[in-house]
């Protein structure tokens, strides 16, 4: 079992660090290459680029009041989530396809569900 993992693409789990401005501040974020490949696929879906997607991420968790004490980990969150709702058939593995076209509201309301069963 361990070997689908052991034997993958180093690369994949080396960190790298990219710049970015978020409303005209500079920053810098470092994780994983795997990462930074699924943000560029995600945003790509919807016609962003990498620091277009962070930084809509940054207002969209702020203007719903969480707390981004470690704004990494969210976005290894996101990414994590990403594959797993394509994995459940929650989104549409078509990369053609736009995150933004899928129903949110309804697919976190079944998430719901299957935490309460």
């Amino acid at each position: 079992m361990c070997e689908l993992f052991i034997k993958a693409d180093a690369s994949q789990w080396q960190s790298r660090t990219h710049s970015l401005r978020i409303d005209g501040v500079a920053t810098s974020i470092r994780i994983e290459t795997h990462f930074w490949d699924t943000l560029t696929e995600i945003g790509a879906r919807d016609g962003m680029t990498v620091a277009q997607l962070i930084t809509r991420l940054w207002h969209e968790a702020m203007d719903a009041d969480h707390d981004l004490g470690n704004f990494t980990s969210f976005l290894r969150v996101c990414c994590a989530r990403y594959h797993a709702l394509i994995a459940a058939g929650e989104i549409s593995a078509d990369l053609h396809v736009p995150i933004a076209g899928h129903p949110a509201r309804a697919i976190l309301a079944r998430e719901a569900a299957r935490r309460m069963n």
